[in-house]
């Protein structure tokens, strides 16, 4: 499958690349990351990365504007992405053809190619084994290199979750070969703003957990205008209860104008069946969902309790 994606972007003159709404750096890594791969390979192709732009990422890339007749003749690849309702951008499907490579389960088979390596830590990590793989027929950049490694180093929780394998090590090592500089990404990755901070404190002053070890927090609207928080920078505080003894399971319920954004995280039991129950999905232990009122919160923490009871 991989060399028929090189293949495939071989064939065509122009090139656009997708990945999920509210993106993270693995998303914007394994997008920028194969963009720039192309570029370095292919001076001559026309290459573009599309979505709506994160400001907290703008460290990582900033992203094109492009007409609807630029998909013409089109190939568009997917990044990052498990299913056809999160890829942003819903013009992917004016291209004329479409290519997915994701590390999610693969509960949405869409595209006229796909790769799908759910035991990948990142997908960043499969573009970097697209380009090792592909035996000099690809090209790496120090800008790729860049973009990559961010995605590794924050899908796997700074090297910190289960999903790093030796692989993702070996990698990583060798992205780090390449002249960028790391302290700069870091800054980017992992600096907060004050007030985010503060909702930091906050948070671990007022999560909830149960004997169970399973524990929620619930951030309003109201909460959130407090502390001037938008919904990306609360995204980068759902891991921090990982360091609590006892937690086995958690969920953040993030209030917004027409939803609340459920994100689970567990430390073992596979969480992201229940994500699927409410129209959600995700890894086996980092999953999301959406629901619509506070009520159904309750509910979601039920389950949550119930999962963990039944290991």
């Amino acid at each position: 499958m991989k060399q028929h994606i090189i293949d495939k972007i071989k064939e065509y003159d122009t090139i656009i690349l997708h990945r999920h709404v509210r993106p993270d750096p693995d998303a914007y890594g394994s997008q920028g990351g194969l963009a720039e791969i192309i570029k370095a390979t292919f001076p001559e192709k026309t290459v573009f990365t599309v979505g709506e732009e994160e400001p907290t990422l703008y460290f990582m890339r900033r992203l094109d504007q492009i007409d609807d007749s630029v998909y013409e003749g089109a190939l568009v690849i997917v990044c990052d992405t498990a299913n056809q309702a999160r890829i942003c951008d819903q013009r992917f499907k004016l291209g004329k053809e479409v290519i997915k490579i994701d590390h999610h389960p693969n509960e949405d088979p869409y595209g006229d190619l796909l790769w799908v390596d759910t035991d990948a830590a990142a997908c960043s990590q499969m573009i970097y084994e697209l380009y090792k793989t592909s035996d000099g027929q690809l090209k790496m950049s120090n800008e790729a290199a860049r973009l990559l490694y961010a995605g590794i180093v924050s899908d796997t929780g700074r090297f910190l979750y289960s999903s790093t394998t030796i692989e993702t090590m070996q990698y990583a090592g060798e992205l780090m070969q390449y002249d960028f500089n790391r302290q700069e990404l870091f800054n980017g990755m992992y600096e907060k703003e004050a007030h985010v901070l503060k909702m930091e404190g906050y948070i671990l002053q007022n999560f909830h957990m149960e004997q169970s070890g399973v524990a929620e927090v619930r951030l309003t609207k109201e909460l959130l205008e407090k502390f001037k928080a938008t919904q990306a920078e609360t995204s980068q505080l759902i891991s921090i209860l990982n360091g609590v003894k006892g937690i086995q399971a958690w969920v953040f319920f993030i209030e917004e104008d027409d939803q609340i954004r459920v994100r689970f995280r567990s430390k073992g039991t596979v969480i992201n069946s229940l994500a699927v129950k409410y129209g959600g999905g995700g890894h086996p232990l980092a999953a999301g969902a959406s629901i619509y009122s506070w009520e159904e919160a309750e509910n979601v923490f039920n389950d949550l309790k119930a999962l963990i009871t039944e290991r």
